[in-house]
């Protein structure tokens, strides 16, 4: 039986920005990076299908649970005396901050999702808003 998985990231994106010096402000190794123009996939022999935009993501890798709140709490737990940082940042680049909940609902096994006080005060704080993926897959009961 397969089980539920959540995935949890913040993530600073803007048209380009310098990766470099947003790692070395937030003294925080990213989890990802990515740059604009970069070939996500090949579409033809001609044709690719590139990123539109530049990101810094930090986050946690796809995890067996039935709980968000845990995992939000892991990614903030290293952001959050960087609030002063991560809104300079951002004034100064022009960036826009996210975080991203991804989860894989599997066997029917929904999780719990839960944006506590603190959770949503500090994504006020940083000006971060909150994209939810869900992905349900397909299972059968037996009678």
């Amino acid at each position: 039986m397969d089980k539920t998985e959540i995935m949890v990231y913040f993530k600073l994106y803007a048209d380009d920005f310098p990766l470099e010096q947003v790692t070395e402000r937030l003294e925080i190794k990213p989890t990802k990076t990515s740059k604009k123009g970069e070939i996500i996939r090949k579409i033809s022999e001609n044709e690719n299908f590139t990123r539109s935009y530049s990101s810094w993501e930090l986050g946690t890798d796809y995890k067996k649970s039935l709980d968000t709140g845990k995992l939000i709490n892991q990614v903030i737990r290293q952001l959050r005396n960087k609030t002063s940082v991560i809104n300079e940042l951002k004034e100064e680049f022009g960036l826009e901050s996210r975080f991203v909940i991804v989860i894989k609902i599997n066997e029917g096994y929904t999780p719990g999702l839960n944006l506590d006080i603190p959770v949503i005060e500090f994504a006020a704080s940083i000006k971060a808003d909150f994209d939810i993926d869900l992905y349900a897959n397909p299972y059968s009961v037996s009678d």
